[in-house]
């Protein structure tokens, strides 16, 4: 989870939303990515969808069977797809997403019974630097657009 932060760090520091994700197949980072939908005008340019293709590049598949992705905040519906395609056999998350969870919060993607790939979910972990990390980018941004707003009516 530490890589991923990093990851999410840096993509904050680029002006995306602050999400990092890395790709671990026994125990060695084979993928890895940071938000960066702004950069690439993409809006699949999510970190764990990056991760997967930096993975699957690697790897040479776009099957990632025995691996773990590991991601700050808990991957959105799109992300799940991209997931279980890939076959992913674990998931570990830091912090929820009321919004768009798709892991737990808002819905559950992984738990439905009628899709034909499942892996196994673990949230939580790291939770609260996780949190922290976004907390802190939409804090930030929130006091620029208050401060952009008064510089218009000065």
């Amino acid at each position: 989870m530490q890589a991923a932060l990093e990851l999410a760090r840096a993509a904050g520091e680029r002006g995306e939303v602050p999400v990092g994700a890395v790709l671990v197949r026994e125990g060695v980072i084979v993928g890895q990515g940071a938000n960066a939908p702004v950069a690439l005008r993409d809006p699949t340019a999510h970190a764990e969808i990056l991760a997967l293709r930096d993975a699957a590049q690697r790897v040479g598949n776009y099957r990632l069977p025995d691996s773990t992705l590991y991601v700050t905040l808990e991957p959105c519906a799109m992300c799940v797809g991209a997931i279980l395609h890939a076959r992913v056999a674990r998931v570990v998350f830091g912090a929820a997403d009321p919004k768009t969870g798709a892991a737990g919060s808002v819905l559950n993607l992984f738990a439905e019974p009628r899709l034909n790939h499942h892996a196994l979910l673990q949230g939580g972990v790291m939770a609260e630097t996780c949190g922290a990390l976004l907390s802190a980018f939409f804090a930030q941004r929130r006091q620029q657009r208050k401060m952009e707003e008064g510089e218009k009516t000065a």
